[in-house]
């Protein structure tokens, strides 16, 4: 698959088939991402990577925490949306959501079916396999921007193998849970999770596509030659 194509058929996996993800090919995934540029070179980034009976381990834990912490879970260490959200960010948050519940024909009004939708975020969506990224609470804001550049890195490598990817910064939700589940020194902290898997390409919320705004309406060009 050519990098066009990686781009343009990556997309937020929410379903995924049980059919297990090769160690080595994680492996690969995880290694060539590490080509993403990063300031200094620094290469902040932190990964943890879990499969099998480990991630139903953490499967198993959060389950029955669903019904009664949802949404709030533990908190979070830190914001991932600034409220209120101004035009256009609230709009596309808006759409994007109302796409995603109307393709499982979850109303909008149907809040415990919402938050049971929500709550397949701790479960990975199913995928057989997951990541963590964690970060250093002393870096600052161009460490974080290194450590996205290297999650959409991997989804792209990720395509490369045939799999999908869900990038979840949900899990900073149950930060403490994932804290104390992955042993994390005291200086890292869940920057996001990350679901890795096959896709089910019958499942109809795998069948939907977020918009994006158009080219004029986030980038200017100037002085370019025709």
């Amino acid at each position: 698959m050519d990098i066009f194509d990686a781009v343009a058929s990556r997309y937020s996996c929410r379903a995924f088939l049980p059919t297990p993800v090769p160690e080595a090919t994680v492996r690969d995934i995880v290694e060539r991402a590490a080509r993403a540029p990063s300031a200094g070179n620094l290469q902040p980034w932190r990964i943890y990577a879990i499969a099998g009976k480990r991630l139903e381990a953490l499967r198993a834990q959060l389950r029955p925490r669903m019904a009664a912490e949802l949404p709030r879970g533990e908190g979070g260490d830190y914001q991932i949306f600034m409220r209120p959200l101004a035009e256009p960010y609230s709009s596309r948050a808006f759409t994007v959501g109302e796409l995603l519940y109307r393709s499982i024909d979850v109303p909008r009004e149907d809040k415990p079916a919402r938050y049971r939708q929500y709550a397949r975020n701790y479960e990975f969506f199913g995928a057989p396999a997951a990541l963590f990224l964690a970060r250093d609470k002393s870096h600052g804001a161009a460490q974080w921007a290194d450590i996205g550049g290297y999650l959409q890195t991997v989804a792209l490598l990720a395509r490369g193998h045939g799999l999908h990817t869900c990038p979840q910064q949900a899990w900073v939700s149950f930060h403490r849970t994932v804290r104390s589940f992955l042993d994390l020194p005291d200086h890292l902290m869940i920057y996001s999770g990350m679901a890795l898997g096959y896709e089910d390409s019958q499942a109809p919320i795998n069948g939907w596509r977020s918009p994006r705004a158009a080219l004029d309406d986030f980038a200017s060009f100037d002085g370019f030659e025709s």
